[in-house]
């Protein structure tokens, strides 16, 4: 990583993190730049903190607008909808222009998303504030993965799993903080989490000052394809063999993160805060999980995690819609770590099959992960108005058997794995 310059200094009162930052792009490093990745990390889990609000208020939306299944999965198609179609783009866009204070104006879309859901009384203002807040998260990611690894030090697969870990705690904080804050004092306080995206176009604004002096520094030679890697034909067979898996899992998290609490309701009888730490659960053994699967990739090769993170989760799935209620909490505990660690070692593999093309294939990725989230929200959710909700997590148990397509990965070079 080439040395950063010296950012200028800041006032006293912004945040701890952000003076951190500053002293960060001080110092040169030939590893990973930690306080970077930390930096970025805590980031991403303020973004996802604000994304899982989202779903965890569901119950409240339901009850108070007297919506149907189909109508709660077209919530999560409008705010997974823009994030899916917009990454591609913004990556693409940054791959011939990197844009380092994108991930702070991003995160205002965010900010007037969270204020106009805490407002809105009518479906479509619902929809359309949860499109804002997708919006900031397309801008948000395709960068904010560039930016991870430009300050990995060459350690990709740690890089990615702090970066992710960061995502993923912040998923599983949503629901903690609806069944602590939204359930008690109701949708209008949701516009205090706006204060959570305003402390992330701080830290975001002092990340971009770091990255600026990077991009103009870093004027890198053209990267042709290593003489033993795969064909361009085996690469685009094992691109979307990587999509077909991110499939797997993604829509099988989606169904856990949308719906799992009114499973819980309707089959239990628990509460629906009690529903909600019980959601809590499932998330923070997937937060562990995306962190612990980047470094497995590192040692041991992404294909062979990719292959145990998958279709190790089968067996868990199969059972969990047959068990009780302690015994459904500690299953999704397994199908969280297992599954979640997958998810640094697919993305990885891809920025490696097609390194020239980094935010492009990173804006895919997380695009096809929320992309794939959404719609099949609202399938989930229109089978579910049609059948059960129980019928519908016997059909997803099968979902991580798509692993199987691991098989046709190719053998990338050992410097790559």
């Amino acid at each position: 990583m080439n040395k950063p310059v010296v950012a200028p200094e800041e006032t006293l009162t912004e945040p701890v993190v952000v003076a951190e930052l500053a002293a960060a792009a001080r110092k040169p490093s030939a590893g990973p730049a930690y306080v970077v990745l930390a930096g970025i990390s805590f980031s991403h889990f303020l973004n996802d903190t604000m994304q899982s609000l989202i779903a965890s208020v569901y119950p409240i939306l339901k009850d108070t607008y007297a919506l149907d299944f189909a109508q709660i999965g077209m919530i999560t198609l409008a705010f997974q909808f823009t994030a899916s179609l917009l990454q591609p783009v913004v990556g693409h866009y940054t791959d011939k222009k990197a844009q380092p204070y994108s991930l702070s104006i991003g995160m205002a879309s965010t900010f007037f998303g969270l204020l106009l859901l805490s407002a809105a009384h009518q479906y479509l203002i619902i929809l359309v504030a949860a499109a804002l807040v997708g919006l900031g998260s397309a801008v948000f990611h395709p960068e904010s993965a560039r930016i991870a690894r430009l300050a990995s030090g060459g350690r990709y697969g740690f890089a990615q799993s702090v970066f992710q870990l960061g995502g993923s705690f912040g998923t599983s904080m949503g629901p903690v903080l609806a069944a602590l804050i939204v359930v008690p004092f109701g949708q209008g306080s949701i516009a205090w989490f706006s204060l959570i995206a305003f402390l992330a176009i701080l830290i975001l604004w002092r990340i971009g000052r770091w990255y600026a002096p990077q991009i103009t520094t870093k004027k890198e030679k053209p990267i042709h394809a290593q003489p033993d890697g795969p064909s361009s034909r085996r690469v685009a067979i094992a691109l979307l063999v990587l999509v077909a898996l991110l499939f797997s899992k993604q829509l099988y998290v989606s169904s856990l993160s949308s719906y799992y609490i009114f499973y819980l309701i309707d089959r239990f009888g628990v509460s629906t805060q009690a529903a909600q730490i019980y959601l809590f659960i499932f998330l923070a053994a997937n937060a562990v999980g995306a962190f612990l699967g980047g470094p497995l990739g590192d040692r041991f090769g992404r294909k062979i995690v990719i292959w145990i993170s998958i279709v190790g989760a089968l067996p868990f799935t199969l059972a969990l819609p047959y068990a009780g209620l302690y015994a459904s909490a500690v299953l999704t505990v397994f199908i969280g770590l297992i599954i979640s660690s997958t998810t640094s070692s697919i993305i990885v593999f891809a920025q490696e099959l097609v390194p020239h093309r980094f935010g492009m294939i990173s804006g895919v990725f997380f695009g096809v992960a929320f992309g794939i989230g959404g719609l099949g929200a609202a399938v989930l959710g229109k089978l579910a108005d049609h059948t059960s909700i129980e019928f519908v997590y016997q059909i997803c148990a099968y979902l991580p058997a798509i692993g199987l397509l691991a098989v046709f990965l190719p053998k990338l070079p050992q410097h790559a794995r």
